[in-house]
């Protein structure tokens, strides 16, 4: 059985190409009826928190990436690590290194002067010194030598690497909390994790975690290595290009299949599909399909897909996610004014986030007052007199959008003015501003005993 797993570090939120790194595995695991598993590496200490654990709950529940097995964290199974550290030692594939922080930092600075890579050098690797007083020791591996770790990358291909390269790398620290390549090694194993997909960041660190599984006698999952996020300008995605938390997409407004959607257009394609739900992802799912280039992040096709399902989302769904948005701009539609449903159905076509779909709904609600430049270009004295006929009249017509267009027609050519001379200074005294969806439709949602009590204030 296909077992994928996704494995961050909680020293800060889930980002964007964290989650594509979760997406894809899940999605995998999806097509293959296999399991999904999460695992929280927060091996590192001093920086990893709380609060950044729960923000990655937080996001990958947002985007509907729901995990089989979890999560895991590492710091609760150190017994474990110290067992099969203590069975490398035993089967002489690891050593105690006394090495000091100063011994390590004059042999790379030697290194650097010499124009050679900084590496340990293995000076304690066949040592028969006694240990020296005041050191706590680290647990170094004992990499081969000789020879090439070799394996076919699910994305990239065939990959080689020289173990000439490699340097004993630290297994143990000397506080007894594993490294990175040893914990997640163990960890997959003891996981039966049979697919390691993850950034292209780690391609070095595999080699070296190859190693580790042969020195074990285990079996090796299949690697892939998925391309880097650039920005828009070809640099490495960052803050400035938008690569904020995935937790603030939602607060900024946006949907999660959008984001899902577009997370997987990432350095993945099928055919020219575009626009697509998580279901028909997981069914085209395959690692054939990753390109081997680097995925560009662009902001402006991200907007777009929100939009298209801001369009298509549920408006019974859209109207519980309005509802808090429009109470902090203190608007209300659970106490009075139009059904929130067909006041989204009218303006959901002209928006890409949540929020301003929520501040083009706020005058039906409430009466926002034009600026000062509106009502001086479009409240002038032959503007009000055609909006007081209109006042009059309101107050006793039949009050429905085919009514009150012809309302507004019969207005119109009676003061010998055009539609737009009527419409635009109407939506200024009513709405607070010149461009408003249909106006007979936004007369009829707001309700005649509101429109009258607007215009009234607007024509004093």
């Amino acid at each position: 059985m296909v077992r994928t797993r996704f494995a961050p570090s909680p020293t800060g939120f889930l980002h964007i190409g964290g989650a594509r790194t979760a997406l894809f595995n899940w999605a995998y695991a999806r097509h293959h009826g296999g399991k999904f598993i999460l695992r929280v590496e927060d091996t590192d200490v001093e920086r990893s928190t709380e609060a950044s654990v729960q923000a990655i709950l937080e996001g990958m529940t947002w985007l509907g990436l729901d995990w089989d097995e979890g999560p895991f964290y590492q710091m609760q199974r150190l017994a474990r690590y110290e067992e099969i550290a203590q069975q490398l030692l035993r089967d002489g594939h690891a050593y105690w290194c006394y090495a000091s922080k100063e011994e390590l930092e004059e042999m790379r600075v030697a290194q650097r002067a010499k124009g050679e890579k900084p590496r340990y050098d293995g000076r304690w690797r066949n040592s028969k010194e006694s240990p020296p007083a005041g050191i706590k020791p680290i647990l170094r591996f004992k990499n081969p030598l000789d020879g090439e770790v070799i394996w076919n990358d699910l994305v990239k291909g065939e990959i080689r690497i020289a173990n000439q390269e490699l340097d004993d790398l630290v297994l143990m620290r000397a506080d007894g909390v594993p490294t990175y390549n040893f914990g997640v090694v163990i960890d997959d194993l003891d996981m039966n994790i049979t697919h390691v997909i993850r950034g292209d960041d780690h391609v070095n660190n595999t080699p070296r975690q190859i190693n580790l599984y042969q020195a074990m006698g285990a079996a090796l999952p299949q690697f892939g290595h998925l391309p880097m996020i650039l920005g828009h300008d070809g640099e490495r995605l960052s803050k400035r290009h938008g690569a904020v938390s995935v937790t603030q997409y939602r607060e900024d407004g946006f949907l999660p299949e959008a984001m899902i959607n577009y997370l997987s257009r990432l350095g993945w394609s099928h055919g020219n599909e575009e626009i697509f739900s998580s279901e028909q992802m997981i069914e085209w799912f395959e690692l054939d399909h990753i390109s081997r280039s680097p995925a560009r992040f662009d902001g402006d096709k991200l907007l777009w897909l929100n939009q298209h399902y801001l369009k298509e989302a549920d408006s019974e769904r859209m109207a519980e996610l309005l509802m808090p948005i429009l109470n902090q701009r203190d608007c209300h539609p659970d106490q009075g004014g139009p059904d929130l449903r067909e006041v989204i159905e009218l303006l959901r076509s002209r928006t890409h986030l949540l929020p301003e779909l929520a501040d083009s709904a706020v005058y039906f609600y409430r009466h926002v007052h034009a600026h000062q430049e509106h009502i001086d270009q479009h409240l002038t004295q032959e503007a009000k007199g055609v909006l007081k006929d209109l006042l009059g009249t309101f107050e006793s017509c039949e009050w429905n959008a085919a009514s009150l267009a012809h309302l507004l027609k019969e207005t119109a050519a009676k003061h010998g003015v055009k539609m737009g001379q009527v419409g635009i200074p109407l939506r200024v005294a009513v709405c607070g501003e010149p461009q408003t969806p249909a106006i007979d439709r936004v007369l009829e949602l707001i309700g005649r005993e509101e429109i009258v009590k607007r215009l009234a204030f607007s024509l004093q």
